[in-house]
């Protein structure tokens, strides 16, 4: 293959910076939130809630999300989505009282799960077949980068008071709207489908298929060992436990974002050739295998030891989960419902982690709770042992009714039916085989 097909298409890289600054800016906001909520005379209670609103709208909006993503396209739902997020952020600012910061804040919650489900969706409609387990690394190492700066950007702008970050996210994301629109405005690749040329896969399709399955329970794992448990847990392990100072906790949160971008993109680029199988389930055995040595940790040293492995672990993980996702949808195809199912999946377990798990650490100990939580990770693992690999999936049908795999698809669509036959006739070359049918019809 040429290093010219290596080329990332331009809308993918607006994409990945639109993520990096989306990311930095929630970095900025998260910290100070809380105290922001508590300059109204609230409990600590109260000012939780604030978070948890948020979450929960995200968790609750993210199947209309997906069925907007199926009517409107990706584009209309990304753009509306991030001025929803900048709107009522900009307005968080000049909120009056409790109860307004918590309405604006719920708004927030929408809009973000418009363009993340939209955002992954464009993400996998551009990526290149061949290339999708590097893009989704490139992705979601841009998002971690930008998720790990914003907090040391916002303690840079710590004396500008606790309104001035929400102010500053809104310009952020006013300027990523802008350029996302510029740069999509114009993309045949982006364009919106005529009615009746895409394909459209429903969530009970995604759901027969054993792939897909496998993808929600990761990512379920993946959201509550990650996202929810590590979040909740560490900052108190540390503390209570290692009796350490409450800034080793950060310090333990940042050697494992450093284990994560250490093989993010790698490990999403070598799913490409190698499948998505092998980093699934060595992502989340190690991933399972740190989290659990955190539980145990008698010492500083060996909490920060067992963040890098499970950083590691997720690192492999992450991407190469977005990728099978991908690989389950398939080409010239939507499917808002499948990736809301993919999304909640993980808010799902970052909603419920810290409180089961939580409990678990408070009635019993803190390394039979991790050690429960290393076990979804390693449950996961094993599901992924049993299912085909999704990197050869976008070559079967999506059921046993062939017609269903290419309904809706016109036959003067030269281009998606060369890459559908030479997709029928390939084996395990199907990538290079179908890229290759692409490649030869644009120079005629």
């Amino acid at each position: 293959m040429s290093s010219r097909s290596k080329a990332l298409p331009t809308e993918i890289w607006v994409l990945v910076g639109a993520a990096f600054v989306i990311a930095i800016g929630f970095g900025l906001v998260a910290p100070v939130l809380p105290q922001y909520a508590r300059s109204f005379g609230v409990g600590v209670a109260a000012a939780s809630a604030i978070i948890s609103a948020f979450a929960l709208m995200r968790l609750l909006f993210a199947p209309v999300s997906g069925r907007l993503v199926q009517r409107l396209g990706e584009r209309s739902v990304y753009l509306s989505g991030l001025l929803i997020v900048a709107v009522s952020t900009g307005a968080s600012a000049l909120a009056q009282s409790y109860w307004q910061l918590l309405v604006l804040r719920s708004v927030g919650g929408i809009g973000s799960t418009m363009f993340t489900v939209s955002s992954l969706a464009l993400v996998i409609r551009l990526s290149p077949p061949a290339q999708r387990g590097r893009v989704s690394g490139l992705w979601s190492t841009s998002f971690l980068i930008g998720s790990v700066s914003g907090p040391l950007v916002g303690g840079a702008l710590a004396g500008l008071g606790l309104r001035a970050p929400f102010v500053i996210y809104m310009v952020a994301l006013l300027a990523v709207t802008v350029a996302v629109y510029l740069s999509l405005r114009n993309s045949n690749l982006a364009a919106p489908e005529a009615t009746g040329a895409v394909r459209v896969l429903t969530f009970r399709q995604g759901w027969a298929r054993p792939e897909y399955r496998a993808v929600l329970w990761s990512n379920f794992a993946n959201g509550a060992a990650v996202f929810g448990v590590r979040m909740a847990l560490v900052p108190l392990l540390v503390v209570e436990v290692l009796h350490q100072p409450s800034g080793m906790a950060g310090v333990a949160l940042t050697v494992f974002a450093a284990g994560n971008v250490a093989v993010l993109f790698l490990s999403g680029r070598l799913s490409d050739r190698w499948g998505r199988r092998p980093f699934l389930i060595a992502g989340s055995l190690v991933c399972s295998v740190g989290t659990i040595g955190l539980g145990f940790a008698p010492n500083l040293l060996w909490l920060m030891v067992s963040s890098v492995v499970a950083g590691l672990g997720s690192g492999m993980l992450t991407p190469t989960q977005q990728a099978a996702l991908a690989d389950v949808i398939g080409p010239k195809a939507r499917g808002g419902p499948v990736l809301a199912g993919f999304q909640m999946a993980a808010d799902l377990g970052t909603v419920l982690g810290p409180v089961a798990i939580g409990a678990l650490a408070q009635h019993v100990s803190y390394g039979v709770a991790l050690t429960v939580t290393g076990t979804l990770l390693a449950v996961a693992a094993v599901v992924w042992v049993v299912v085909p690999e999704p990197l050869q999936s976008r070559i079967r049908p999506l059921d046993t009714d062939r017609s269903d795999h290419v309904s809706g698809v016109p036959c003067d669509d030269a281009e998606y039916q060369l890459a559908h036959r030479a997709a029928e006739s390939c084996g395990d070359d199907a990538p290079e085989r179908v890229l290759d049918a692409e490649q030869g019809r644009a120079k005629v």
